[in-house]
């Protein structure tokens, strides 16, 4: 059985709270035991905002033992594995610590607020032996799956073009306070910078646009050019200045040798040289779910984490610094190959 305890209770906390419920409601071996945050007593009975919707508004908290402080958690209850949904700022200092206190750690997206602090966590996961998955959830969502697969087996040729996106409306509290969040660039389009990287490894230079749309929380309006040594035609767009109820959209067009695949709203078309086109059958789960299954199972059996590792994700947010490096001097080209380690 592996033992948990969530750290943060806002949206995130509450999609990872669905989610190891629903998993153990469907006989997995694992308990949420615990919840703590700083807000607890004030969370407890309210909403949480966020881009897509939790399972409820308001839960019953009253078979889980509930505390305001990290410490008193720790030392009251036995534990396996650490969830962090805490603000970016916070994620580095705190799972190293839990690390070399001998937890396994998921921690949520984007792994750290700067480059050397997302290597300082690779560094101490490596060190300490224990299991840290950074929370990049597209890399389980079964759309990008799909399209993992057809890159690596190579059925379709090589990749020639690819378009990503995704966008919603602002996001509210800390979320626009660019210096803790890094903006919509970070928090957001890191998504997509991240698998452009999972799928087709470190580009050899980046160029980005950025717009600033509400005072001080940052790059709100993102678009990228990733340059790849063999001509591959990739950018990635993220906003979130959506206006009225247009609500979350993400997708991606991507153009092989011989086939184009398209993700949107919510379906994978793939569109074949020769051939009729057709939607593949997926996995119906979201990302979250499958990705807090996978970890789980991981820890469970004492394995290694190989899909969104520490390494990997430190490399993505080195990605990121050079677009924001890019974005700053006009979109000028920025060399990202030495600066990437994962």
């Amino acid at each position: 059985m592996v033992r948990v305890g969530l750290i943060g209770f806002g949206f995130m906390g509450r999609m990872h709270f669905d989610n190891y419920n629903r998993l153990a409601s469907e006989g997995f071996p694992v308990q949420l035991k615990a919840i703590c945050d700083i807000r607890i007593e004030e969370l407890k009975n309210a909403k949480a905002d966020g881009n897509i919707a939790t399972a409820q508004d308001v839960y019953d908290l009253a078979n889980y033992q509930l505390y305001d402080d990290i410490e008193s958690m720790l030392a009251s209850e036995e534990l396996d594995l650490i969830d962090i949904t805490l603000p970016t700022p916070l994620h580095a200092d705190l799972t190293c610590r839990l690390l070399e206190r001998g937890y396994h750690v998921l921690c949520e997206k984007p792994i750290a607020r700067t480059l050397a602090e997302g290597e300082r966590m690779a560094e101490t996961a490596e060190r300490t032996g224990k299991q840290l998955l950074i929370g990049q959830c597209l890399r389980f969502w079964p759309a990008y799956e799909y399209l993992k697969a057809c890159v690596e087996d190579g059925r379709y040729g090589a990749v020639k073009a690819g378009f990503f996106y995704r966008g919603s409306g602002a996001p509210q509290g800390w979320f626009l306070n660019g210096e803790l969040s890094g903006g919509c660039l970070l928090d957001m389009h890191v998504h997509d910078t991240d698998m452009i990287h999972w799928l087709l490894g470190k580009p050899e230079r980046v160029s980005t646009i950025g717009r600033n749309v509400i005072p001080g929380s940052g790059y709100d309006i993102v678009s990228t050019q990733y340059a790849y040594p063999d001509g591959a035609v990739i950018n990635a767009q993220a906003d979130w200045t959506f206006a009225g109820e247009h609500g979350f959209i993400m997708g991606y067009r991507v153009n092989f040798e011989t086939c184009t695949i398209v993700f949107e709203r919510g379906l994978v078309q793939v569109y074949p040289a020769d051939e009729p086109s057709f939607s593949p059958e997926l996995a119906s789960d979201d990302g979250y779910y499958r990705q807090i299954r996978y970890f789980v199972d991981v820890v469970g059996k004492g394995e290694a984490n190989t899909i969104s590792t520490a390494a990997s994700a430190a490399g993505s947010l080195a990605i990121i610094e050079a677009e924001q490096q890019s974005a700053d001097n006009g979109s000028a080209w920025v060399d990202v190959r030495a600066a990437v380690r994962g």
